[in-house]
């Protein structure tokens, strides 16, 4: 008779058995949240007993108590914000173009045949270094003077050349494509000259 064969470790067989059948015996309603982690939900309005029967914990009549409560963009009775806010069509232009503004009576500071530039501009403290300037024509004009600016009014410009000033006009937006080819069509459409019937 053949003896069976015994494990090396009893001890360690025995205690695996026992801890496999203790797991076995775990079911689903023996797992139950930590001691403390989660309090139950009061319940209103459910006797007098309870201490939060009768109005439920909300007082007696006013706002608060009713059942709708505050509306959805109620503040109080001011102007809420939905009325606030302006409501007309149109919208901010991302490209605009902000200038400083020279009129040409501030430009009586130079002197005669003076060149006028940003940086002359900055330095008598009309303009903000780094913006583009603007020449327009409010006022007199009594210096004879070169005027250097990225825009200027057509009345700025007359009353700066009648005063013998010149004016130039810095980054001056080329012609667009379409216009460029209108030009050029118009220009070859135009017949030549007819010569005198005398040669």
């Amino acid at each position: 008779m053949v003896a069976a064969a015994r494990s090396p470790h009893p001890d360690t067989a025995t205690s695996g058995r026992e801890t496999w059948e203790s797991i076995k015996t775990v079911q689903l309603h023996d797992l139950k949240p930590a001691p403390g982690s989660r309090k139950k939900r009061q319940r209103v309005g459910r006797g007098t007993g309870s201490g939060r029967g009768k109005t439920s914990g909300r007082g007696q009549k006013g706002q608060n108590a009713r059942s709708e409560g505050f509306r959805l963009g109620f503040e109080g009775g001011q102007m809420p914000l939905s009325q606030r806010i302006p409501k007309l069509p149109g919208f901010k232009n991302p490209f605009k173009k902000v200038y400083e503004v020279v009129n040409v009576s501030k430009l009586s500071r130079f002197s005669d045949g003076a060149k006028v530039d940003a940086s002359a501009l900055a330095e008598a403290g009309l303009v903000r270094a780094g913006i583009e300037i603007k020449i327009l024509g409010a006022g007199r004009m009594k210096r004879k003077l070169t005027v250097e600016a990225h825009a200027i009014s057509n009345s700025a410009r007359q009353a700066i050349e009648k005063a013998g000033g010149t004016v130039t006009v810095l980054n001056v937006p080329s012609p667009r494509r379409g216009e460029r080819q209108r030009d050029g069509s118009a220009k070859a459409e135009q017949p030549e000259s007819e010569s005198p019937e005398g040669e």
